[in-house]
């Protein structure tokens, strides 16, 4: 069975070379929207104080605060060399520097409790009741977010058993491949046969291809490789068969990860809100479940090239996951014993609960 190359262009609509919408903004977005129709929904049933005007201002402040907290706990937890990068070109710091990617999920979850805490002191709405709010959008946020991770075809999985039937080839590790492995990509150099660089236009070879991986000419290395990769999501066929063999087949990691951390964490709080909670249960259970399906999840992720694996042969976002379980088993028991009223629910009851 041959193992399928993955090839999908990252761009849902694209203007120029490097600029269109992406299937993660896009992704985001449905999250947002998502999320907010169901706290809609939940105003609509009477089992929420949200006033409906104030449902959109709301998912706009976790909009903000998702954006802000995803990047900079990418920065703090993967990338702390990002927080003293300063240039004098814009975006002007490494950590605005969106548009060369990273966003840490465990950061977009603190930036949404930071903005249902503003949220809370500007309305005066329960922030513990917030929290609960937010893990319907979050959650569906999480799967179309690792659906997108898919079609940009990064955080790919480790390597697959052989003959694995779910298997995936994913260009984008040829950017981990030391000398050796380089040398491996001239047919697929054949296949692409030209290559833009900053002298212009440049013919490409296998021979050509080799010289410059043996001359360390990572300035055109780079740039090939890219365009390898572009050349693929854009249907060339010839680049990806001359690839394939190189390629490891691989765990797609990311369609797991979406289900679990995903779907199955927003079936699991829908089913238990079904009947009302006292404040903070429900955004605590969200936080563990997502917490644990983030640590099985990543026994397929491959880990950051520049982290690895680390103590224990644990990733950074399985220890992080395995802090985020402490504080959401202490969100769990603070919120229970609290002298609270139960609130939220799919229906709303009367005042005997029925």
């Amino acid at each position: 069975m041959t193992t399928y190359v993955h090839n999908i262009d990252p761009f849902a609509i694209q203007f120029t070379e490097t600029f269109g919408i992406r299937w993660y903004g896009l992704a985001y977005l449905a999250g947002f929207i998502l999320g907010g129709m169901v706290m809609q929904l939940l105003v609509k049933r009477g089992t929420s104080p949200l006033t409906k005007d104030h449902v959109w201002d709301f998912i706009t402040a976790v909009a903000i605060g998702t954006l802000a907290g995803g990047r900079l706990g990418y920065a703090i937890f993967y990338a702390p060399e990002l927080l003293i990068d300063f240039s004098a070109s814009f975006p002007f710091w490494g950590v605005l520097a969106v548009h060369k990617g990273g966003m840490a999920s465990h950061g977009g979850i603190m930036g949404c409790m930071l903005a249902a805490y503003y949220f809370h002191r500007k309305h005066g709405y329960p922030v513990l009741h917030l929290f609960d709010l937010m893990t319907f959008g979050g959650s569906l946020g999480i799967f179309f977010g690792r659906i997108a991770n898919f079609i940009n075809g990064e955080l790919y999985g480790r390597v697959a058993p052989e003959g694995y039937a779910w298997a995936v080839k994913f260009p984008g590790e040829i950017h981990r491949y030391g000398v050796e492995k380089l040398k491996a990509l001239g047919a697929a150099a054949d296949a692409l046969g030209s290559v833009r660089l900053n002298e212009g236009l440049v013919k490409l070879n296998a021979e050509t291809w080799d010289f410059w991986v043996s001359s360390r000419y990572y300035s055109k290395i780079n740039p090939t490789l890219d365009a390898m990769i572009t050349a693929i999501q854009n249907g060339a066929t010839e680049v990806a068969a001359a690839m394939a063999p190189v390629l490891a087949s691989r765990y797609p990691s990311q369609i797991y990860q979406a289900l679990m951390e995903g779907l199955l964490v927003f079936l699991l709080c829908a089913i238990l809100w079904v009947r009302p909670m006292k404040p903070g249960v429900l955004g605590g259970i969200f936080g563990l479940a997502y917490a644990v399906m983030r640590i099985i999840g990543e026994q397929f992720r491959l880990p950051d090239a520049h982290l690895g694996y680390q103590l224990f042969g644990l990733t950074r976002g399985q220890w992080i996951s395995i802090a985020m379980i402490g504080v959401a088993i202490a969100l769990i028991v603070f919120s229970a014993t609290r002298n609270s009223q139960p609130m939220g629910g799919w229906f709303k009851r009367d005042s005997k609960g029925s």
